[in-house]
């Protein structure tokens, strides 16, 4: 299975792209926000693709941030949403507004991306609610044990805990816990040295 692939842009269209990979052209459908996020032709481009394959055929679906490909592959798991009407929504809305709309169950917001209905767009955010809030806490968690870890590594250098606390919430909320243990350590540091 292909999950990403990075080459030279030779064809870009709205809704696909061809990139020369030493000499091997592969064709990769996208999204609208994926192809407004391109360079030019012969400009080395990255994609985070999902490999489609049916009994005839086999697709590759390429976009530019790994958050398109999760709301992409979070759609195409609801009943009646394939490969295709998922493209058209992401090229109809960008994903972290899906997201939000999801959230909020904005029907109303998700049924005015071109060729989604009202019982679609209901389908799509009363089961992807669910999907979305088991993230958010899978975040929520790791950001939790992430702050307890660096609270524990600054008191083992001497440091009281009520006094690097607001210094690492306040590195956390910069930086984000994505950006790795170590960094936010370091981070911390050179704003508790600054103190």
């Amino acid at each position: 299975m292909i999950a990403y692939l990075k080459g030279n842009l030779i064809q870009k269209k709205s809704n696909h792209v061809i990139l020369d990979i030493r000499g091997v052209g592969y064709c990769a459908w996208i999204p609208l926000s994926t192809y407004l996020k391109l360079g030019d032709i012969d400009e080395a481009v990255e994609l985070f693709i999902y490999t489609h394959m049916t009994d005839n055929s086999l697709s590759l679906y390429g976009f530019h941030t790994e958050e398109e490909k999760e709301i992409f592959l979070k759609l195409i798991s609801i009943s009646g949403i394939g490969p295709k009407i998922a493209l058209n929504i992401l090229s109809g809305i960008e994903a972290s507004d899906l997201e939000d709309a999801i959230r909020r169950s904005d029907v109303i917001r998700i049924s005015l991306i071109p060729g989604i209905g009202k019982k679609t767009a209901m389908r799509i955010a009363l089961e992807l609610q669910e999907k979305l809030e088991k993230k958010a806490k899978v975040l929520e968690a790791k950001s939790f044990q992430e702050r307890e870890d660096l609270i524990s590594a600054l008191m083992n250098l001497g440091f009281k805990r009520r006094e690097v606390e607001e210094i690492i919430d306040e590195t956390i909320k910069v930086f984000s816990v994505d950006a790795g243990f170590e960094k936010l350590l370091r981070e911390s540091l050179k704003r508790l040295a600054k103190v």
